[in-house]
């Protein structure tokens, strides 16, 4: 991908930006926090879709994954078209079409409907995406502004994720659950209206041929990859996760060997032979990592096994996810002063500490417990979120800003992946194996709830009282196990992420950015 032109949006002087260049900056974050809401919004309505389709947890998890795994696919794809067809139209072209999948999406009448049209929820919004960071970088001439532009944008995802589970609470409670994916059509209306207005077209003068081999092969890295980890995890045959696991290297292998080759490669990497840049890639993956695979799990624990509405579970994470709004944002007069391996080795330190906590306990917590771990948790991944993104625009030069944007939100939604399909699948195991259900249940309702939580508890009503208790009991007791693993393992992940940090990021205090 090629450099957005910078005088798209002219700035007020040679290095500073102008009030237009911050009015197109908040213009830019619609699709920003689109996206964002549309990857945590889901998780406060897993319990009443999985009771509503009674569906295995395995298809939960997909439900789940294929929005961030197919937007995380096409990503770097879809930057090419941009750069070949015009960045603004794909924006429209993008809105228009997740505005179509959103309502098809909140009408589906199966499981399957619904995984299909989270699938095209992820084709367009991956359409959405590839231009925000490349402007930001080629707008914001100056450090300092281009570091509050940053923070701003990682903030960007934080408020949809703050924005999902609340709104999202909200409308459960008064409305069914496909009411969720309606909060994308107001954002995209405005969207719609304001883009052709305030973001100039922008193209590439000279493109690079699309290349539909690498399209391919990029999507045939991912699915077997993460399909290989989901049947591992829930104890599925071994040679089956090791074929799958097989195909995805094999097809991540022959993609990075064609983009060596090629004169004009869909994704440049060779930008990862320097080592800030793919020290900050994955600092970036295992934040957002941590973040999603804390809300999978802490919004069924405070629902199901707690008992909270959906509003009262979106508001027991609303400080956490402020507070990672918060320290995005005030990190970046601390990145001034302190080397970047410093300030991001610590934040993930936080992240570590949440982790431990709800590990230490051995149990799920209660809500205020939670919301004290959410909140370390969101300093955690803030403030890491907005250094280590600077870090990936400021360590190459400005002519590969698109490219390596592209490989940051790709980092973002593999993150979101992973951390529902690693940590969601290691819990999903850990329940199936430590639930013991009661006497006298039909192979249908066995079935049910073995499957999932909200499986078991939608079985306890149709006992009578002492098996239901029994059945309850165990059930919560399961899942709480579950979490006790997943958050252990969490909690290691967050500390190696930390000495990743310290060591990849050593060299980034003199970062050869403004050129």
């Amino acid at each position: 991908m090629s450099e957005v032109n910078p005088r798209a949006v002219q700035p007020s002087s040679p290095s500073l930006a102008g009030h237009r260049e911050w009015f197109a900056l908040a213009v830019l974050m619609l699709p920003v926090l689109l996206v964002s809401v549309d990857n945590t919004v889901l998780s406060f309505a897993l319990p009443e879709i999985s009771r509503h389709f009674a569906t295995s947890g395995t298809m939960l998890l997909w439900i789940v994954d294929s929005y961030p795994l197919v937007l995380a696919g096409l990503l770097v794809a879809m930057g090419s078209f941009g750069d070949r067809f015009g960045r603004r139209r794909l924006l429209i072209i993008g809105a228009a079409g997740f505005a179509l999948f959103s309502v098809a999406a909140a009408f589906a009448p199966t499981a399957g409907f619904l995984l299909a049209s989270r699938v095209g929820l992820g084709v367009f919004g991956a359409m959405l995406m590839p231009s925000t960071l490349s402007l930001i970088r080629n707008i914001f001439i100056d450090r300092n502004q281009r570091r509050i532009a940053i923070a701003v944008w990682a903030a960007g995802f934080s408020a949809g994720a703050a924005l999902g589970p609340l709104l999202g609470g909200l409308l459960l409670e008064h409305f069914w659950w496909g009411s969720v994916f309606l909060l994308a059509v107001p954002v995209l209306v405005l969207m719609l209206v304001l883009t052709p207005v305030v973001v100039p077209e922008s193209k590439d003068g000279n493109p690079g041929r699309v290349d539909y081999v690498s399209i391919i092969l990029s999507i045939g890295t991912m699915l077997p990859v993460v399909y290989a980890i989901k049947n591992l995890a829930k104890g599925g045959p071994l040679l089956v996760s090791v074929t799958a696991a097989f195909i995805g290297v094999a097809a991540g292998t022959v993609f990075v060997m064609r983009q060596l080759q090629r004169r004009d490669p869909m994704l440049d990497v060779r930008l990862f032979t320097v080592r800030a840049f793919s020290g900050a890639v994955l600092v970036n993956l295992l934040a957002i990592f941590s973040l999603v695979g804390f809300l999978f799990f802490v919004s069924q624990h405070l629902q199901l096994v707690l008992g909270h509405t959906p509003l009262d579970a979106g508001l027991v994470l609303l400080p956490g996810l402020l507070m990672t709004i918060i320290a995005g944002l005030a990190v970046v007069p601390l990145a001034r002063r302190l080397p970047p391996h410093v300030v991001v080795s610590v934040s993930l330190l936080f992240s570590a500490v949440a982790y431990s906590m709800i590990a230490l306990l051995g149990e799920g917590g209660s809500a205020g417990f939670l919301m004290i771990a959410f909140v370390i948790l969101g300093v955690g991944v803030g403030a890491s979120e907005t250094v280590s993104n600077d870090l990936i625009l400021s360590t190459v030069p400005a002519a590969k800003a698109g490219a390596a944007s592209a490989v940051s939100e790709t980092a973002y939604e593999v993150g979101s992946v992973l951390g529902t399909a690693v940590l969601g699948s290691i819990l999903l195991a850990s329940y199936q194996r430590n639930l013991v259900l009661p006497a006298g249940l039909s192979g249908t309702q066995a079935d049910s709830s073995t499957e999932t939580l909200g499986g078991a508890v939608e079985v306890a009503t149709q006992l009578g009282p002492t098996s239901a208790s029994l059945l309850r009991d165990s059930a919560f007791h399961a899942f709480d196990s579950g979490v006790t693993v997943t958050a252990g393992i969490a909690a290691l992940l967050m500390v190696g992420a930390s000495a990743l940090a310290a060591w990849s990021l050593r060299s980034t205090t003199a970062a050869p950015i403004d050129h």
